[in-house]
């Protein structure tokens, strides 16, 4: 990062590996990564970055495959300045690097609810991001606004209609970077929305594989809608149940295996590549669509070089 004109409060380091800060814990490593101290920080280094070098923005790497080559790009992660949560009113407000978990816990301490958010896992900026739900609710159904600073290091503030909030994706701009949002949650008993958080935790524990190295869902649902939770709900389309149809559910590839406990949960059983747990999401994919005419996309997001 030479010649750069703006010297950053924040940290900046070059060929830093990423694996680590994957749940999935493989990737190579970001050409530069920076974490900024504050918004101010991010503001300054952006706009002073060469318009041609591309940027990244990772949260805490829940729903991310980093590919064995690394990412030829400046990889911004946010911590703590970034984490704050407050509650007035109706309206909870969270920095982006804030965990989705402590947003619903926080929020129903102050009789808010938010309890959607318990069982998904990463931050706030990601899951903005990715329009993240569960059991029928969704972010759309509750943002006010995005605070995103732009690849030019200008600030917008983002609503669902400007962010296009669709099921698993957004129209966030290219290389901009998501700060904190605000939502609106409806009133609640502390003690019941407790209570419905504990049985949340209870019911993914027993069916997910949260114990394992994994990403979370590997793909999205061909219904176009996440589980809602309910007795009535139907499986037809849910990702898991065409790929145990196909016959895939414990495949393997490597260190990579789709799991026995849930199948639309691909896991590094231990020393998987990047290249592995792709593959075998491939493979999947395409047993799929041979099998059913099903074409699966993915919702895990696979950045980097080969």
């Amino acid at each position: 990062m030479e010649h750069l004109a703006y010297t950053p409060r924040g940290t900046l380091v070059p060929h830093r590996p990423l694996a680590e800060l994957t749940w999935l814990r493989v990737g190579g490593p970001a050409d530069w990564f920076f974490q900024p101290q504050d918004e101010d920080d991010l503001r300054a280094f952006l706009a002073a970055l060469p318009g041609d070098v591309a940027v990244f923005p990772m949260g805490v790497g829940s729903n991310l495959i980093v590919r064995d080559g690394g990412i030829h790009a400046v990889v911004i992660r946010l911590g703590r300045g970034f984490n704050t949560i407050s509650v007035e009113g109706d309206t909870v407000a969270a920095g982006a690097a804030a965990l989705d978990a402590h947003v619903a816990r926080r929020a129903a301490e102050a009789g808010r609810d938010l309890t959607f958010l318990r069982t998904i896992p990463g931050s706030v900026g990601g899951a903005v991001r990715m329009n993240a739900g569960c059991y029928g609710s969704y972010v759309a159904d509750h943002l006010i606004a995005a605070r995103v600073v732009l690849r030019s290091g200008a600030v917008a503030e983002l609503g669902p209609a400007e962010l296009a909030l669709a099921y698993r994706s957004s129209t966030l701009p290219e290389g901009a970077v998501i700060v904190s949002a605000q939502f609106r949650a409806e009133a609640g008993d502390p003690a019941a929305l407790a209570q419905r958080m504990e049985e949340q935790i209870a019911r993914r524990d027993a069916s997910q594989p949260t114990k394992e190295r994994s990403a979370g869902s590997t793909f999205r649902n061909p219904a176009g809608f996440s589980s809602t939770g309910r007795a009535d709900d139907v499986h037809d389309l849910k990702a898991w149940k065409v790929i145990d149809d196909a016959g895939m559910r414990g495949a393997r590839r490597g260190g990579a295996q789709m799991s026995e406990m849930h199948s639309n949960f691909l896991i590094n059983t231990g020393g998987a590549t990047a290249a592995d747990l792709e593959g075998l999401g491939e493979e999947v994919r395409k047993k799929v669509l041979q099998t059913q005419g099903i074409s699966l996309q993915w919702e895990i997001m696979r950045v980097g070089e080969y």
